[in-house]
């Protein structure tokens, strides 16, 4: 039984090294410049949306309707820049999880040279969202102070599974909105490139968070795995709803109070919030860390 135990780890060991090692040449072969692809000198359109209207929190609603088609187009580009500053916010901790995971590792190894290179990618990721975010004209744009502080102890205290399954939430929800906004002509055409970008060099991300996922659950007892899948889902209700940040409403000349109501009424961005986790509820359904705990939070955020 020992003999059969220590061959089936080192097989699967062995597969997600290799796993590892053609996202590292993956990388090598299709990589951005965001500083050289992105056109930064062409001034801001305002004849086009920052995003999907689709996505925006208000469509659908009354006062979208009432709104004139400047209101509704500056306001997706408010939103816009706040879901790049959340992105931002969570890259850095993304970041900061990542380092310490391989701390003292083996850097030989393709799993650390990997995770050296979505460091490297996330770092360029975090400047082209901030250059995007002030070319469309917005503010620094923050979570608020309680989930700055949540997020300085989840980056400090996650381990294991619960990091990388958190990484795994933050980029599948951007990854379905930004597929939609890359394809938009409708979308000022810089952040098409920025949304282009990010898409193409997250799926790599997205691949490595989700071996790593299952490569430390196997090491997981019950309560283990209950406990980060409850820590999971509160990390997941606290990066979706801190993706729309209140003063996009003030800034974009929308009356706050009513746009916050109508927004927190609406079905159809529910709706679509939760279109884009159907394959990352299958993930964590099929990696058992869809628990009854962590489900109610999932639904508080409309993720299912």
């Amino acid at each position: 039984m020992a003999n059969t135990t220590v061959t089936t780890t080192s097989h699967h060991e062995a597969v997600e090294d290799d796993v590892s090692q053609k996202l590292l040449d993956s990388a090598a072969t299709l990589a951005y410049d965001p500083a050289t692809e992105v056109d930064w000198e062409t001034p801001l359109d305002k004849d086009f949306h920052g995003a999907s209207p689709e996505w925006s929190s208000l469509y659908g609603t009354r006062y979208w309707k009432e709104m004139t088609e400047e209101q509704r187009k500056e306001l997706t580009r408010q939103e816009a820049a706040s879901v790049a500053s959340t992105g931002i916010w969570f890259e850095m901790i993304l970041q900061q999880m990542l380092l310490r995971d391989i701390y003292a590792k083996d850097p030989t190894s393709s799993d650390f040279q990997f995770a050296l290179t979505e460091i490297a990618d996330e770092c360029r990721h975090s400047i082209m969202f901030a250059r995007g975010a002030a070319k469309l004209g917005a503010p620094p744009y923050k979570p608020p102070r309680a989930v700055l502080e949540l997020g300085r102890a989840f980056k400090t205290v996650a381990f294991g599974e619960a990091a990388y399954a958190a990484i795994l939430v933050a980029e599948e929800v951007l990854d379905v909105m930004q597929r939609d906004w890359m394809r938009d002509e409708r979308v000022v055409p810089f952040v098409r490139t920025i949304n282009n970008i990010h898409v193409v060099e997250e799926s790599r991300h997205m691949k490595f968070a989700r071996e790593q996922t299952r490569r430390r659950l196997r090491k997981a007892g019950p309560t283990r795995r209950h406990l980060q899948a409850f820590v999971v889902a509160v990390a997941s209700y606290f990066i979706v709803t801190s993706m729309v940040n209140k003063d996009v409403y003030a800034n974009a000349g929308l009356d706050v109070k009513r746009a916050l109501r109508e927004a927190k009424a609406n079905q159809h961005y529910k709706s679509m919030v939760r279109s884009s986790c159907s394959g990352l509820m299958e993930f964590l359904s099929s990696s058992r860390l869809l628990t009854r705990p962590a489900l109610a939070f999932y639904k508080r955020a409309n993720l299912i």
